[in-house]
């Protein structure tokens, strides 16, 4: 791949999305959930979202059944579809999940690297940079996306781009929405893409290790905060 080559917008990533109208709630819903209109716990009352997106009740229930599969949403007998909340314990297994990935992902990059894929690269980066200093959590959700899928892209392993984002991290960045962790993704979001850039695999899996470790111990320190 050379560094024309198109990269793919934001929201318009992987196949298993809905299309249509359901496409709309389910892209809303998460948009919601990265800008703290919507909270882990919150019921999903359909009718409401119907209102909301202006759509019919079938485009609800077909984005409720994707985001189900993404981990997003539970469903329970006789009662409306909520957005996840976990405890501890599950989002230690949702990092142990998200490391062994992004440890796959991050090898293959570092493999696939070549001197073409330099503006991408720096362009991710710049994004993160301006996407923090703004201050806007949905902003630099935004920036995260595109320095995982630039991360999958280079890797070029269709198995990893199809998987990826069922790895159920948009409940953990809700559920944890930290400055201080921000600090800490941006950092290790660095020194991740400085491996790659080497074409050191290695090095770059132990990055990926290092980050997942450094938001495991911030995850367990906002949940003690929340206990006290």
């Amino acid at each position: 791949m050379d560094s024309a080559t198109p990269f793919p917008p934001p929201d318009d990533w992987l196949s298993y999305e809905p299309a249509g109208a359901g496409r709309r709630v389910y892209l809303g819903v998460l948009h919601d959930l990265e800008t703290g209109r919507m909270v882990p716990g919150q019921r999903l009352i359909e009718t409401e979202l119907a209102a909301r997106f202006e759509v019919g009740r079938n485009a609800v229930r077909e984005a409720m059944q994707h985001l189900v599969a993404r981990g997003v949403v539970d469903l329970s007998p006789n009662r409306s579809p909520a957005i996840r909340r976990l405890n501890l314990a599950e989002c230690m297994d949702v990092m142990d999940v998200a490391s062994a990935m992004t440890r796959l992902a991050a090898r293959a990059a570092a493999a696939g690297y070549h001197p073409g894929h330099a503006a991408l690269v720096n362009g991710v980066i710049a994004d993160l940079d301006e996407a923090a200093a703004s201050g806007d959590p949905a902003r630099f959700g935004r920036a995260r996306r595109i320095f995982y899928r630039a991360i999958l892209l280079i890797g070029g392993s269709r198995e990893l781009q199809r998987l990826f984002p069922a790895i159920g991290m948009h409940i953990i960045h809700a559920q944890y929405p930290s400055h201080r962790l921000q600090g800490i993704r941006l950092a290790d979001y660095r020194a991740i893409i400085d491996r790659i850039a080497a074409g050191d695999a290695d090095a770059a899996e132990r990055a990926v290790i290092t980050h997942v470790e450094n938001v495991r111990a911030m995850i367990r320190e906002l949940t003690a905060a929340e206990t006290r």
